[in-house]
């Protein structure tokens, strides 16, 4: 820059370069992203591409290789991997959906309740959840699912709900203290607004960004605890294709040396939570993004 004319006083200060405009996926799990769509596209429609029926045995293929007729192998009693792979992950990824839900809801109530209490009965309904947290989550489900007798989709997918809404707990409950006192939180009681009407219509859209990726993550819990459950072969009867009960068969795989038993269904879960993760752990550095620029 020439100096040789300067008004005094006056520093010259560089002209900025702009910044490169950053590409739309910069930052972003796109991979995790078109990965879950296309899992979750191909469990929804899997009656179009299966091409046998996965709860079929035959008996004189079982065990067989991946092959031209059984792209992924069969099975210790003759069912079709290929089938069972998508018509088993949709009931993985139900139990793992709808029981994210059962949690979501029981902690936005229970945090609500508690963050909107006075401080004796915050101080309990926190101690209580602190208790319930202690407990280990595998331990609970058992114990839950015992008394509800014989595993299902629907037992297990409520168990896992009602036994993993803490976390989401404590986090609505110190958002709702840092709320109830705004001014529309106080107008729209004037107005005579319930405590419903308040959580859903004011709370909740303040909050629900902080806890999206806690209700992802839960969503791989469920799954990775239907998962665990049916390997130790108290989870989902063996009848009900599940990514768990298929990894069940694993000890009779070991034995026959047939490991396309094992490693295709075990890598289609692997990689589905891994993609889950991948966009948990991206949800969170958004959140923490805004929260440090507030």
């Amino acid at each position: 820059m020439n100096t040789s004319f300067e008004i005094a006083g006056i520093k010259q200060v560089p002209k900025e370069e702009p910044e490169l405009k950053k590409k739309w996926y910069y930052g972003k799990p796109v991979f995790a992203i078109f990965f879950l769509f296309f899992i979750v596209i191909s469990c929804l429609a899997c009656d179009l591409i299966m091409p046998k029926d996965p709860t079929y045995m035959d008996l004189s293929n079982f065990n067989q290789s991946p092959n031209s007729e059984f792209l992924f192998g069969t099975d210790t009693m003759g069912r079709d991997i290929f089938s069972m792979i998508w018509s088993g992950g949709r009931i993985s990824l139900w139990i793992g959906i709808f029981s994210a839900i059962i949690s979501t809801f029981l902690g936005i109530l229970f945090g609500a309740v508690s963050g909107s209490a006075p401080q004796w009965a915050d101080t309990l309904l926190m101690r209580l959840t602190e208790i319930l947290l202690s407990v280990p989550g595998l331990l609970m489900v058992l114990l839950i699912q015992a008394v509800l007798g014989k595993a299902n989709v629907l037992s297990i997918s409520f168990v896992i709900g009602i036994t993993s809404w803490m976390s989401i707990a404590k986090v609505v409950r110190i958002e709702v203290r840092q709320l109830r006192n705004s001014e529309y939180v106080i107008a729209s009681k004037c107005m005579g607004g319930s405590f419903f009407h308040i959580l859903w219509n004011h709370l909740t859209p303040n909050f629900i960004s902080s806890i999206m990726f806690m209700v992802v993550m839960n969503i791989r819990s469920a799954i990775i605890a239907e998962s665990t459950l049916s390997f130790m072969g108290i989870g989902l009867p063996i009848e009900t294709i599940s990514w768990g009960s298929m990894l069940s068969l694993s000890e009779k795989a070991l034995l026959t040396n047939s490991w396309w038993i094992i490693l295709i269904p075990g890598g289609f879960l692997l990689a589905t939570l891994l993609c889950i993760t991948s966009l948990g752990n991206y949800l969170r550095r958004n959140v923490n993004q805004k929260n440090s620029n507030l």
